[in-house]
């Protein structure tokens, strides 16, 4: 804009000053008038001049407005356009999720159809079989009133007539008892194959846990022996044997402790220690925590937690107990927290007579006649070594655990644990934890404790 102005403005000076300058035939006397004419015409002309200046800056300012208001329009416009082209997406999503929805509709009132015929079939099959069963029950009273008329000896003729008809009855019912007994023995085998495959199940875990017993009790070991030797060096004294004779030392704290038996390795046991002496724990449950339905390697070697539940094991059972006179105490509670113990004199059998459990003394009263009291002792008992004395029954199966079972109702203080209610199956409480004499035979126990100790502990209390 900036050329076009300036023309305009040369173009306006010279027309201007063309028409002001007078020509040379105009005499000499008129060159001083023609002198101020001309200083009035620049005057002019600057103010012109000035006049274009500002027009022109106005119409440079019109223009850059106008500018920036396309600008704004076509921002605008870019805008609207985007927002144009997502509404057109957004409907073209609109568009297929309908037709996703009529097929998905479509696909419904084909499987209502496919229900309707499916239910219209269901019933016609239905009545179907009511009239058979009718039929059937027909049937069965025609033949029930002919079993009855042969069975009430209506005459030879009638039963020379009807002879067929129940050589028939006879023979159905021999082919539908001849079925069950197929059901029963298939039911009976596939049992034992459960059963196999639990018992191999649970082998591999009791080999893994024995696995990890041991490293563990090497590592214990290794310990142990540090200690011992350690101590050894410090005081003349051997290790402990047993509970009491910690507390014979002067141990008065309830806890973990490191004991070794005649003939045995060191291993870790709690002590109970009370003011009479010291009681070294063999069996604990109290929470569930723990699974006791275990086979004869894991009984014989122990599980469990010390501080929580847990089976010491019957092979540190029998290496502390047989050293001389032991008591047995078994202590139990109901779920009113009511608590009952019982002392046992006895001795325990090695593995050679399946650590059979003796009772030396019979003591009076019923509440201790829930262990057996059997002179030749009664051998420990797993579901994969049934060792009780029930010829047709495997009693550790049947109640789960491992035990000393005589027979199969007396007591099982290793049983599944049960948090109340009990089970209303009473196949299923028998599997309780039990003690007959005390609550009966279908009451689970809330915890039970058995320890060990030295006779003499008992003519301290």
């Amino acid at each position: 804009m900036k050329v076009p102005l300036a023309n305009l403005l040369c173009i306006t000076v010279l027309a201007t000053s063309g028409s002001s300058f007078p020509l040379e035939r105009r005499g000499a006397a008129a060159a001083g008038k023609e002198k101020r004419v001309q200083y009035a015409a620049w005057d002019d002309v600057n103010v012109l001049a000035h006049g274009l200046l500002q027009l022109g800056q106005g119409l440079k300012e019109h223009v850059d407005k106008t500018k920036g208001q396309v600008r704004d329009i076509t921002i605008k416009m870019k805008v609207f356009n985007v927002t144009v082209s997502e509404l057109g997406k957004l409907t073209q999503r609109l568009q297929e999720d309908s037709m996703a929805l009529k097929a998905k509709a479509q696909s419904l009132e084909e499987s209502e159809r496919l229900v309707l015929n499916v239910s219209t079939d269901l019933r016609e099959k239905t009545k179907e079989l009511l009239k058979d069963r009718q039929k059937d029950h027909e049937r069965m009273n025609k033949m029930e009133e002919k079993v009855d008329g042969l069975m009430q000896g209506e005459g030879s003729e009638a039963a020379n007539g009807n002879y067929s008809d129940a050589r028939i009855i006879q023979w159905m019912l021999e082919a539908q008892n001849k079925r069950i007994d197929d059901l029963v023995e298939r039911i009976k085998q596939q049992q034992e194959k459960m059963d196999k495959q639990n018992i191999r199940i649970r082998t591999l875990q009791n080999q893994i846990q024995m696995k990890n017993e041991r490293s563990s009790l090497k590592r214990k070991e290794d310990e142990v022996h540090l200690n011992a030797s350690s101590e050894q060096r410090d005081s003349p004294d051997a290790m402990a044997s047993d509970c009491h004779v910690l507390f014979l030392r002067g141990e008065t704290s309830s806890g973990l402790y490191t004991i070794q038996p005649t003939d045995s390795q060191p291993f870790e046991v709690f002590c109970e220690m009370t003011p009479e002496g010291g009681w070294t724990v063999i069996q604990r449950r109290q929470d569930g925590s723990v699974d006791f339905d275990q086979l004869w390697q894991a009984y014989q070697a122990g599980f469990g937690s010390l501080n929580g539940e847990f089976w010491l094991g019957l092979e540190k059972i029998h290496s502390v107990s047989k050293g001389g006179n032991y008591i047995l105490k078994v202590q139990f509670s109901d779920w009113r927290d009511e608590i009952q113990s019982i002392n046992y004199p006895f001795h325990l059998n090695g593995e050679e007579n399946n650590y059979s459990l003796r009772i030396l003394e019979r003591r009076a009263g019923n509440l201790e006649s829930s262990l057996s009291t059997e002179a030749s002792g009664v051998p420990f008992s797993t579901r994969d070594k049934d060792n009780d004395q029930k010829n047709d029954l495997n009693c550790a199966k049947q109640l789960s655990g491992g035990w000393w079972f005589s027979n199969c109702g007396r007591s099982n203080l290793n049983g599944r644990y049960f948090v109340t209610p009990a089970p209303k199956q009473r196949h299923q409480r028998k599997q309780g934890v039990f003690w007959k004499t005390w609550r009966g035979r279908y009451y689970p126990l809330k915890t039970t404790t058995m320890m060990i100790a030295p006779a003499e502990i008992e003519n301290k209390s």
